[in-house]
């Protein structure tokens, strides 16, 4: 229960919170992705502790992490595009599909066990940190991004995987980006471009298709402990928001300070790490 939780852990948890929030905006500047495999496995504990129940738990995490890649993902595209990195044409392509592709994650969401969550992220990791770390110029699908069709269909899969796993997309665009022979650089600030066609709809469609269930868990312990909405949750939002978007900017100033394949192997290794945190967490 809530009221069972001492004043030094709760001091704890939000220090913590408040620690991964600045990591999270750090890695999206860095990386151009909005920290959602960092924002989810935090939450889940933090809720777990204050009584959360454990089958509205994973969707609660996943929601109130789109909700936190929305200041996120401002802080880290302007970043970016004032350096004029960002290929805005790329963006303006997907943005239809990718926000139908979110409303489409969001409606399979709602049905979907936890460990469906789990297994696409080890999926799309695993593909992007084998590409990033040893792959070579060869491994392309081409020298330049196919034509709109095709933009498109990568657009809505995007937004559907990107729900389903809370992210701002980054993972997804940065790969198949990367494979059409773009420049990493390029890749990450466009990418952080995405976060905000993802985070908004995505944050929508979680408290959208949490709303009914929150009326099924009444006591402090559950939803309302983390005072959600939906499946949002506003404390996790308001103790992440602050220092992400203090540390975004400077992820972003870091990116550009660093050689290509020095960017290309610290993406690389952190996407392999959480892959493999995910790969114990289904094995366990």
């Amino acid at each position: 229960m809530l009221n069972d939780i001492s004043a030094v852990e709760l001091s704890l948890l939000a220090v913590s919170l408040l620690g991964a929030g600045a990591l999270t905006g750090f890695l999206a500047g860095v990386f151009g992705v909005g920290g959602g495999a960092l924002i989810v496995p935090v939450l889940y504990e933090l809720f777990r502790v204050i009584g959360v129940p454990e089958e509205p738990r994973m969707p609660l995490c996943i929601g109130t992490s789109l909700a936190i890649i929305i200041p996120t993902s401002i802080r880290s595209f302007n970043a970016h595009r004032a350096r004029g990195a960002a290929d805005l044409q790329v963006v303006r392509q997907w943005a239809v599909p990718v926000v139908l592709g979110v409303v489409a994650g969001s409606l399979i969401a709602r049905y979907a066990p936890a460990d469906l969550f789990k297994i696409v992220f080890v999926g799309v990791a695993g593909v992007s940190a084998v590409r990033l770390l040893f792959g070579r110029d060869t491994w392309r699908f081409g020298t330049e991004l196919p034509g709109r069709a095709v933009m498109r269909l990568y657009g809505f899969v995007i937004g559907i995987l990107s729900a389903l796993m809370g992210i701002g997309g980054g993972q997804l665009s940065n790969l198949i980006m990367t494979f059409y022979g773009r420049p990493i650089h390029q890749a990450v600030a466009t990418s952080s471009g995405l976060g905000l066609l993802i985070s908004i709809p995505g944050t929508l469609g979680y408290i959208y298709a949490g709303w009914p269930v929150a009326g099924a868990y009444p006591d402090v312990a559950a939803l309302q402990a983390p005072l959600a909405l939906g499946y949002v949750s506003l404390l996790g939002f308001v103790l992440f928001v602050p220092t992400s978007i203090w540390a975004a900017p400077i992820g972003a100033r870091a990116a550009h300070a660093m050689p290509k394949r020095r960017l290309e192997i610290a993406f690389g290794v952190f996407l392999l790490i959480v892959c493999v945190r995910f790969l114990l967490s289904l094995i366990a």
